[in-house]
């Protein structure tokens, strides 16, 4: 029997729809050009989001982003002032989304999906990474984590996310490229699909999504499949 179609889509934002590839670069060159840091950069980031949620505190995603840059410049040796940290985190404003994204979009669109961003920038950020990247159009709501104070892939984000579209969490699916946000949905009573992009993978020790898919497109498709 195929799956039912989930009522709400719930769409990870950074590096699901959104590209980091420029952003690395321009971090890579703010750390002495020294590219291969930036993959620490964004770990570090992902790391200390969960440290606050875990320890019950909240500071906004970009100040935290900005503060684990500078760490990965000093654990580095590399003089980065915090004004110049600030001015490479901007870029997360201007990223583009990847080339197979607005089409998908637009097909889950056409079908009669509800679309929800669900990220953990914050409101203002996300509102202009939307926009810049032409894809704010697609969504029915763009939710940030800054509203909770508390982020993914902690249980509640999930919960609070479901029941601010009113629906429960087994009528939603996540779409995610991070291995982390996927388990914590699905631990979280959500469904998921997963965006394999490079160098991205699932956590072994979660379960597994029902959807798993190189890009967006194939993933819209098996849901327009749904009916």
């Amino acid at each position: 029997m195929k799956p039912s179609k989930p009522k709400v889509l719930f769409f990870d934002v950074n590096e699901s729809l959104l590209d980091l590839k420029e952003l690395k670069i321009t971090v890579g060159k703010a750390l002495n050009g020294r590219e291969g840091l930036a993959p620490l950069w964004f770990s570090m980031l992902l790391h200390h989001s969960l440290v606050s949620t875990a320890s019950n505190q909240f500071a906004d995603f970009s100040q935290i982003a900005v503060a684990t840059l500078q760490m990965v410049a000093t654990q580095n040796n590399i003089v980065l002032h915090k004004e110049k940290a600030k001015e490479v985190i901007q870029h997360f404003q201007k990223l583009s989304p990847h080339p197979e994204v607005e089409e998908a979009l637009a097909l889950l669109k056409s079908a009669g999906y509800q679309l929800v961003a669900l990220t953990n920038s914050s409101e203002k950020a996300m509102n202009a990474q939307l926009r810049n990247a032409g894809i704010s159009s697609f969504f029915d709501a763009q939710l940030s984590v800054e509203t909770l104070g508390t982020y993914k892939p902690h249980k509640k984000v999930y919960q609070w996310a479901a029941e601010k579209q009113g629906v429960t969490l087994n009528e939603c699916m996540l779409i995610a490229a991070h291995g982390w946000d996927v388990a914590g949905a699905l631990w979280a009573g959500a469904r998921a699909a997963f965006i394999a992009r490079p160098q991205q993978e699932l956590y072994p020790l979660a379960p597994l999504p029902e959807i798993h898919e190189k890009n967006l497109l194939d993933i819209a498709k098996k849901l327009i499949a749904m009916g």
